[in-house]
């Protein structure tokens, strides 16, 4: 009875999480042309003068990424305590052949991690590129099929 009262009151899931934007147009294009998500909804709240865009991998997305535009022109600053947004990838190769380095910031080339897994020894293949406002976006291979 107990654990079912502690569990009813812990979260459950991430559901999304949220990156502000300054050209929403120009990053719904970075994420489906770039990444293949989707737009799964989009939410216009006239009052609050702002727009939040829900982009992500198949029909009913349960974990998404927000983009939050805010209709009024801001300047944003990363700060030095957010990481970058982590993806799986199939084949980095394949990622990187169809690349349009032209649109793309690539910030580290696609090759294994310096250092290995303590636990197992495995060093991932991995590679970051950036979207448009300059967030990071880790990508790793997983070879999910």
């Amino acid at each position: 009875m107990l654990a079912t009262q502690l569990n009813a009151t812990k979260p459950t899931r991430i559901l999304y999480s949220m990156v502000r934007v300054t050209d929403l147009e120009q990053s719904i294009e970075f994420y489906q042309q770039v990444l293949g998500m989707k737009e799964v909804r989009r939410e216009n709240f006239t009052q609050g003068r702002f727009t939040l865009v829900f982009m992500g991998y198949g029909d009913n997305a349960d974990t998404t990424l927000e983009l939050t535009y805010n209709w009024d022109p801001q300047e944003y600053q990363h700060g030095n305590g957010y990481g970058h947004l982590a993806l799986a990838v199939n084949s980095l190769d394949g990622f990187f052949s169809r690349l349009d380095r032209s649109k793309v910031t690539v910030i580290r080339e696609p090759g294994p991690m310096s250092f290995a897994n303590d636990e197992n020894g495995h060093r991932e293949s991995i590679a970051f590129i950036s979207d448009p406002d300059g967030y990071k976006i880790e990508l790793i291979e997983l070879n999910e099929k």
